[in-house]
């Protein structure tokens, strides 16, 4: 059985740690996934990093960001988008994904709603971590996002 979420009115808000970055989303979310890559257990100092991928246009942000590139293993330019003042993360984005961005969930002045559609790179999980047998789970990279962008889709679908 699929969860049903309630997404909240929008637009949703958001910032850093320090209130220097602010931003507003104004459309609905396309996803909301978990990734368990080792790239984001550093990045978010964690067990998991948090994507809510967004349309670009959607989201108006107001602060000063500084970008941080890296490779990633398949050869992609990944950027984060962090506040030079505080140094919270806010953005992630990939090369391809011209018209789309990753928010990192954890920094919505509201997370209570968030619910993932599924996991990525489940194979290097922490151990302690229990997936649900009824979540979406992808040991590595999926090779498109259709099957969670679908499910959260039924997740999010007013009855």
């Amino acid at each position: 059985m699929t969860k049903k979420l309630t997404l909240p009115d929008l637009p949703l808000m958001g910032g850093c740690q320090c209130g220097a970055v602010r931003y507003k989303l104004c459309g609905p979310p396309v996803v909301f996934y978990i990734c368990h890559c080792t790239e984001c257990q550093k990045q978010s100092s964690g067990a998991f990093g948090q994507s809510l991928q967004v349309r670009r246009n959607d989201l108006k942000v107001e602060g000063k960001l500084h970008v941080w590139q890296r490779s990633s293993d398949s050869r992609n330019l990944v950027a984060g988008e962090f506040c030079p003042e505080c140094g919270s993360r806010l953005f992630h984005r990939r090369e391809g994904y011209q018209d789309r961005l990753n928010i990192k969930a954890g920094t919505l002045d509201d997370t209570s709603w968030l619910w993932p559609a599924g996991h990525i790179w489940t194979k290097s999980k922490q151990p302690w971590v229990d997936l649900s047998e009824t979540m979406l789970d992808y040991p590595g990279q999926p090779e498109n996002f259709d099957a969670l962008t679908e499910r959260w889709q039924q997740m999010t679908a007013s009855n």
